[in-house]
């Protein structure tokens, strides 16, 4: 059986190897990026510019890493590639533990790039506004969307061995974060109560709690607490994948 870095090494060359990957990486970074530069220069009278709202488009670019995490696994089942890999390390659950590891670690350091790039971007053409990070709660919007992109791929790339469809998987993702919690949030009654334990919607809170969110205050834990339950969610749901995949065919 390969080692634990043979194995890490090999996911991270076959990651690279093809040029999605760098797409997804570079979209990634670049699309928040150039909305916070959009809203900066727009900013004014009726557009108040804050330490949150530099970071309003990260949700596109995790869009994007969610799309490279689903790709790292259903693009590998469909040219064959996962049955040779099953075939050299039999613990497959070892396969795909160093894939999320990998996937993971690209998602969340180009979070982290994203989201100190914006902020740096709205200081660039607005620097009349005062953008310093003062608060734990401003540091955590800015320094926390890298954690964030992490979970969220761990959560794409269970999604992806689950379904093992690219374009099944990237829908199941995109209308679940897009639609399905916000139409739970508008279910009346029941629905403001059961939207607090959505995983999005607790790494809303872990990003937002304190800085205008005004939701926020009404979940039942706190940022950290969103955080931890966020993270709790995906790796339960990679858990099951890798249940699933040692029990189904390759």
């Amino acid at each position: 059986m390969l080692m634990p870095v043979t194995l890490l090494n090999t996911e991270r060359i076959k990651l690279f190897s093809t040029r999605s990957p760098w797409w997804c990486a570079l979209l990634g970074f670049a699309l928040p990026v150039c909305f916070a530069a959009m809203y900066a220069t727009e900013s004014g009278d009726f557009l108040s510019l804050t330490v949150p709202a530099t970071q309003d488009g990260y949700r596109f670019g995790m869009a994007v890493l969610m799309v490279l995490g689903v790709v790292a696994v259903t693009g590998e089942y469909r040219f064959g590639t996962m049955r040779t890999a099953f075939q050299a390390v039999p613990r497959r659950w070892a396969v795909l533990v160093a894939k999320t590891a990998v996937v993971a670690a690209v998602s969340g350091a180009v979070g982290e790039a994203t989201a100190f790039a914006s902020w740096g971007v709205a200081c660039l053409i607005r620097p009349d506004v005062d953008l310093t990070l003062n608060t734990p709660a401003e540091w955590r919007s800015v320094a926390g969307v890298g954690l964030v992109y992490l979970f969220a791929s761990v959560i794409a790339v269970a999604v992806g061995v689950l379904v093992r469809q690219t374009a099944g998987a990237i829908t199941i993702l995109f209308i679940y974060t897009l639609l399905a919690e916000s139409l739970i949030a508008a279910v009346p009654g029941a629905g403001p109560a059961i939207v607090h334990w959505m995983p999005f919607y607790a790494s809303r809170v872990f990003l937002e709690a304190g800085l205008g969110f005004d939701a926020a205050g009404s979940a039942p834990y706190g940022p950290w607490g969103g955080l931890l339950y966020f993270g709790g969610v995906a790796l339960a749901l990679l858990g099951v994948a890798l249940v699933v995949v040692e029990r189904r065919d390759a």
